[in-house]
């Protein structure tokens, strides 16, 4: 089967445990999220940990749920869940030798239902949209206020 990824990634100016929190928290992914599709943390913990389960609120010309499950987690390095859906979201976390952290967001729609994604043109708008995502993990994880 062919990989279905769509991957960026941004050096930031922090700490990968810093970083990492805010990743974890699902109260704070509509802060982060550059696509405008999620509201809100429905249910679910304060922060994200292996197999934790959470809902969220979405939109996208109307209002829905979300519940999601995480199938990856390795403490400030590693966070990745998923839906219903074959496809995941997946953050990785690299300390770089200066302090800083390079972070890489995958959007992994592999499986069989990578072709329905692909006509309906999914994968660049998910690219866009981790391309607007990760200057606003960059900007909140490098503000002193947080």
């Amino acid at each position: 089967m062919a990989e279905h990824r769509i991957s960026r990634s941004v050096v930031i100016d922090a700490p990968a445990d810093k970083i990492f929190d805010i990743i974890a928290d699902p109260r704070r992914h509509a802060e982060i999220d550059g696509s405008g599709t999620v509201q809100e943390l429905v249910d679910g913990p304060d922060r994200l940990g292996p197999g934790d389960r959470f809902g969220m609120a979405m939109r996208i010309r109307v209002g829905y749920k979300m519940a999601n499950r995480v199938v990856e987690f390795e403490e400030n390095r590693l966070l990745a869940w998923r839906h219903i859906g074959p496809h995941r979201w997946r953050w990785e976390l690299e300390p770089l030798a200066d302090g800083s952290t390079r972070v890489t967001e995958t959007f992994d729609y592999s499986g069989p239902t990578a072709a329905l994604y692909m006509l309906g043109g999914a994968p660049q708008r998910n690219a866009r949209s981790i391309e607007r995502t990760l200057p606003r993990l960059k900007a909140i994880a490098e503000n002193p206020a947080d």
